[in-house]
Order: structure tokens, then sequence, then C-alpha cells
């Protein structure tokens, strides 16, 4: 079971390259917040063999087939089931040297036709990352949001030029019979974006993940786990994010600039030390992958890198 999907780790050099300085030393702890299928965690215990992992996932399907991978660490592998909002609970009170956010979807959701997520397939138009039945699917949002609400999703979450027009396609496709499917969404969806458009990838796209980020609420869950990763790690320790979209790109900038800003009340000659930054940015700007990743892994093509530094402890 744990050979049957692909997976190839986004920008994993440069992952490890951003990390390496926060392991050096024995014994150091990573969290890799949103495990998937183990691609960037077994590269991280290979290449730091005195690291410690502790993986989370909220999918108890990818934390089953993770830990298959992972056997061969033995006791240097604990995982935990939760969002990664919960990585403060996974860790238990012990401090981190590294922090790793993947928040692109997995090989195994993408390729799973029954989950709903690839517009590639007809499927129930579920989206849950998790097995809570009592969550809402893509259905329930697709049925019963308005139309502003739809349009607001799709432009915010799914960077969607044509948020209205799809918008108010959907609403008018679901007056006369209610979206149960992946195929009809996607019929409904190119029918509202103009054909000179369809060259530009999928005309589905932007709108399958906005969809799936508002089920999972993922934007309020990366919000609440930023602080508290940066609140995990000890001195000298880093959180490393990946982002796959331009409203995460900036929700981790605008996190990571406060934390590596002074707070010093405007006009003091010299900022007090309580008030002086406790973290560096490592990463000026995002990283993005190189042309032979993108052209090897087409997936990692909107990736973009952050990495942040524990540069002093609370005062």
């Amino acid at each position: 079971m744990a050979q049957s999907y692909l997976h190839l780790p986004v920008m994993c050099a440069e992952i490890l390259d951003g990390l390496a300085p926060a392991l050096a030393d024995p014994d150091p702890i990573v969290v890799d917040a949103t495990l998937g299928l183990a691609g960037h965690a077994g590269a991280i215990l290979d290449a730091f063999p005195t690291a410690r992992l502790v993986g989370v996932d909220r999918d108890p399907q990818a934390l089953q087939l993770a830990t298959e991978r992972l056997s061969t660490f033995g006791r240097r592998v604990e995982t935990f089931e939760g969002t990664y909002d919960q990585l403060d609970q996974a860790l238990d009170g012990r401090r981190a040297a590294a922090v790793v956010f993947d928040l692109g979807l997995s090989s195994l959701q993408i390729d799973a036709p029954e989950r709903g997520f690839a517009y590639a397939h007809d499927a129930p138009l579920t989206m849950r990352m998790d097995a809570d039945d009592t969550q809402v699917t893509a259905a329930d949002v697709l049925n019963t949001y308005p139309v502003e609400d739809l349009a607001r999703i799709f432009r915010v979450w799914g960077d969607e030029t044509h948020a209205g027009r799809i918008a108010r396609a959907i609403v008018a496709a679901r007056e006369r019979e209610p979206f149960t499917r992946s195929a009809r969404l996607v019929d409904v969806v190119r029918e509202a974006i103009p054909a000179s458009e369809h060259r530009s990838g999928h005309p589905a796209k932007r709108v399958f993940q906005a969809l799936r980020m508002e089920v999972n609420e993922e934007r309020a869950l990366l919000a609440t786990a930023l602080p508290k990763a940066l609140d995990a790690l000890r001195l000298g320790g880093r959180v490393a994010v990946l982002s796959y979209h331009s409203g995460e790109d900036r929700l981790v900038k605008q996190v990571f600039a406060e934390a590596a800003s002074d707070h010093a009340p405007v006009g003091l000659p010299v900022v007090p030390v309580g008030h002086l930054a406790q973290f560096r940015l490592v990463t000026r700007g995002a990283l993005k992958p190189t042309q032979a990743e993108i052209v090897s892994n087409p997936r990692s093509q909107s990736a973009r890198l952050r990495v942040i530094e524990r540069i002093r402890e609370n005062p």
C-alpha cells in the first residue's frame, strides 16, 4: 500500500538547505506540520541522522501511508492526527528546532478520484481532508452560499479573475439541479469563462482550489498555526513554509515580517532589549523552484518558499 502513490516533494533541496543550521545540534526535533506522504519528512531524516520527527496530518489515510514509509526510522518518528494548528499539542511542551509546512495537496489527495479534489475526474463534490462527516462539503458550499460569497472565495482563494461570472453561473445552474459531482461543476465553469482563456491551464483549476480551501478552513487554520510554530521554536530554530497561492503566501509574508520587526515606541533613540525582533528573515522575498524542477514536477510551478529563524528568546 505504501508504494501505491508517487510523491515528489517540492523544493526539497531548498528546504534542507534552509533548515540545516537549525538541525546541526544533537537530537533536534523537527515538526512536519503537513506530513502528507512523508516526502519532505523522509528527506529530512535521511539528511540529519540525529533529528527526531513529529509528523502532523489531518488525513488518516495519508498518516497511515506516511507511518509505513517512515517505519525504517523507528523511534525517531512519532505521528499526530490533527490539523496543523494543533502542532503545539503534538509537541506536548517540547521546543522544536524546525517546523515545516507544505500547504499544497499531496499526490494521494490529487490522484484519488473519490476524494473529489481533482477536476480531471468525475467524483462526488466532497473535498474533505479528514474523516469528519459533520464537516461541510464542496457540494454544500456550491448549493447554499450566496452568489456574493461564492464570488469572494473564488476571487480571494482562487485568484480567479472571472469570479463573479462563475458564481452567477453556479447559482443559475443549482436552481435547475443541485451540484453533486465534479464533472458538472467543470462544465459550468468552462462555459462561464471566455473561450479565449481556456488555453491558460484548466479553466476550473482556481475554482477547485478555492473550494478546497473553504471546505477545510485552511486560511483560518494557517493564521493560527504560524504564530504557534514561531512560539514553539528554540533559539536558532527555523520555520519553512511552502505555499502555492498568493493569498497563503501573503499571509506567511505578513506574519514573518511582523515577527522579524522591532516593536518599540516611535522616536526612541535605542530600541530596548525587550522590544527587539525575536526573529530574522532567512529568505528575503520568496524562493521559487528551479526551471528544472518545474519541468520534472509541474505541480511545483506555483510554489513559494519562505524561511524564518528565531534569534532571541521571549523577553
